[in-house]
């Protein structure tokens, strides 16, 4: 299931599952998850090159459980939720804050600020085998050395299992789908320039590491501009 980069269909990114990052951005803590959707081409692996940063863009850093799904769903139960799990991978759900705001402002979709080129980095493959309490994982994130972002899993608001149910009751789930399933709070701006090292820990937060990996961020040559409008 190394392959999901190539053969998901799909990035379901589940928003504000940290009520601490929730609050850290003035929402209010959701009553049911939510979730948005990436486009599978915002995939981009360390070895491949730098993170991109369109102009007049200020991009903040997510760093995220990914869960990547093993094989086909509907209406999946939450009991029978892990049978459908493959493995996880270390994600980073990039976003342009600035962009996000002001669509949020006029009652707009966010596709745009979630959906750039490079904006949701991905670690190798983690075999769901090596990871056996998904309310143990850390997840940590800095950026030119100072930590930003630290913190577990078991402060997620909903689940893993309860999150393939809900996604799956509106959506079928597909084999090499990914499901991002929060951050931690700490979140902010990365800079061109910079770069950010993320890193999954098991079982706790002095863990064993299963997942790290360092990349750069550019600005990006053309492409879109945002001019605050």
């Amino acid at each position: 299931m190394s392959s999901f980069l190539r053969t998901g269909k799909k990035i379901v990114a589940i928003g504000r599952n940290y009520a601490d990052h929730a609050k850290e951005l003035g929402n209010a803590v959701p009553k049911e998850p939510f979730f948005f959707l990436k486009p599978t081409s915002s995939y981009i692996e360390p070895e491949e090159g730098p993170v991109e940063i369109p102009r007049g863009v200020i991009m903040h850093h997510e760093v995220e459980l990914g869960v990547v799904i093993g094989k086909n769903g509907r209406d999946i139960k939450t009991s029978d939720a892990e049978s459908h799990i493959a493995g996880y991978t270390l994600a980073i759900d990039l976003t342009a804050r600035n962009v996000q705001d002001a669509v949020k402002a006029k009652g707009l979709p966010w596709s745009t600020a979630k959906g750039f080129d490079t904006f949701c980095p991905v670690g190798p493959f983690i075999p769901k085998s090596r990871i056996a309490d998904l309310s143990k994982v850390g997840l940590h994130f800095s950026v030119n050395g100072t930590v930003k972002q630290s913190g577990t899993t078991a402060d997620m608001i909903f689940k893993v299992p309860d999150l393939i149910a809900f996604v799956s009751s509106i959506m079928k789930l597909e084999e090499g789908d990914v499901i991002l399933t929060g951050t931690p709070a700490g979140v902010g701006p990365i800079n061109a320039g910079e770069s950010f090292t993320a890193k999954l820990t098991y079982p706790d937060l002095e863990g064993q590491v299963l997942s790290e990996y360092t990349m750069k961020c550019v600005d990006r040559q053309g492409g879109y501009e945002f001019k605050g409008k």
